[in-house]
């Protein structure tokens, strides 16, 4: 069930406008000052505000900017004013849309229903873009194996030689789990004092490069008494 404030301080206007729209199905919330308007913003969290332009405390054109500053809360205007220097200023002051009294309450419902339409769509799309930025930047784990180059989420990063080793076993193998001796053998002759101690030391140092929080890595997990394993992007942490 959507919300809708009310900031009127025409008694009438406000009440008539509360009633038919709570026969429509919304809940209301009526403030007849600006700053009633505000608090019932925080508290009541509408996916509408309807605002008249004359108030006795607010300018309803500053009103809207003030909103705006903390709310993407579709604003309507209701306003006597039907001068289009007023509209104009009122949507460059944040307001999604202008009715002028007097009005159609048939109009107004329709108009109500478009600015929840458009923002539950906003928000559908913002929440896709979310998604496919956080899958584009969780598979970026790469190896560029000609240039001997890590990129993580697109960013190269610097890896000795022996971390390059390992991390090339690991993405060759994901979801297999090496021994430290698994991982000595990989990359001896290139690091001849390696030892399980050195092993562990390369491990920390790769997480430090991949992993969003090395301290509860996602990619390079520990097989306790056995080794590690990198799991690909789509395993879930256990």
């Amino acid at each position: 069930m959507y919300k809708i404030l009310v900031i009127e301080d025409d008694v009438m206007m406000s009440d008539m406008l509360s009633m038919y729209m709570s026969e429509e199905g919304y809940v209301i919330k009526q403030a007849a000052t600006g700053e009633h308007g505000l608090k019932l913003l925080e508290q009541f969290i509408p996916d509408v505000v309807l605002l008249d332009l004359m108030l006795p405390d607010w300018d309803g054109t500053e009103l809207c900017q003030k909103i705006r500053q903390t709310s993407s809360v579709p604003i309507m205007i209701v306003s006597m004013k039907s001068e289009v220097s007023e509209r104009v200023q009122a949507l460059r002051a944040g307001a999604d849309d202008y009715l002028c009294k007097p009005f159609s309450m048939h109009e107004l419902s329709a108009r109500v229903e478009a600015l929840i339409r458009r923002a539950k769509l906003m928000q559908t799309v913002a929440a896709g873009a979310e998604v496919d930025e956080l899958e584009q930047s969780e598979t970026a784990i790469r190896l560029d194996t000609e240039r001997r180059l890590l990129l993580v989420r697109g960013t190269q990063v610097e890896t000795t030689f022996s971390e390059f080793e390992l991390m090339k076993l690991f993405l060759t193998h994901p979801g297999k789990v090496f021994s430290r001796e698994d991982l000595i053998n990989a990359i001896r002759g290139f690091d001849s004092f390696v030892t399980d101690r050195a092993i562990d030391v390369h491990i920390v140092n790769l997480r430090r490069k991949v992993e969003r929080n090395p301290k509860e890595p996602h990619f390079i997990r520990t097989v306790w008494g056995v080794g590690y394993k990198y799991v690909s992007e789509a395993e879930p942490a256990h």
